[in-house]
């Protein structure tokens, strides 16, 4: 499938970036990094800030590729749609969902079910998700880079 099949299917929405909505996700994406290495928190919420760092790198492919996710099943498609806009591996982009779906268990059902090293690992794969993405704009979208 491709992103205008997907916008068909109802789940992506035409969008038009700018390079000030660029550099705003940038600023998001380096704060949230940021913070998931603060000690003392807890690590769901380590966890909870590095991913949504990895989340707002991957809305940066999206929106730079002329959309937006829906609003049914948004950090979902937002994740798959980096195998149509950065080109991402597709066991990358598994290991990025599972890190969702026990971010979604933290959040919202049962505290303490992130472990140090989970919290580290979706660290590390946001602060490589943001190298790719800045990478990938540079060299396919280079007035838009912040």
């Amino acid at each position: 499938m491709t992103l205008p099949d997907w916008r068909n299917n109802g789940w992506l929405v035409e969008h038009k970036p700018t390079r000030s909505e660029i550099r705003d996700l940038f600023a998001v994406i380096d704060r949230d990094l940021k913070d998931s290495r603060v000690s003392g928190i807890s690590d769901d919420c380590r966890l909870n800030v590095a991913y949504n760092a990895a989340l707002q790198a991957a809305t940066v492919g999206l929106a730079v590729s002329g959309y937006r996710a829906a609003r049914d099943a948004h950090h979902y498609r937002v994740i798959q749609s980096l195998a149509l806009t950065i080109g991402m591996p597709a066991d990358l982009i598994l290991r990025f969902d599972k890190l969702r779906k026990k971010r979604n268990v933290g959040d919202y059902e049962r505290a303490g079910n992130v472990s140090a090293r989970e919290a580290e690992e979706m660290t590390a794969f946001a602060e490589n998700l943001r190298r790719g993405v800045l990478d990938w704009l540079a060299a396919n979208h280079p007035d838009l880079v912040p």
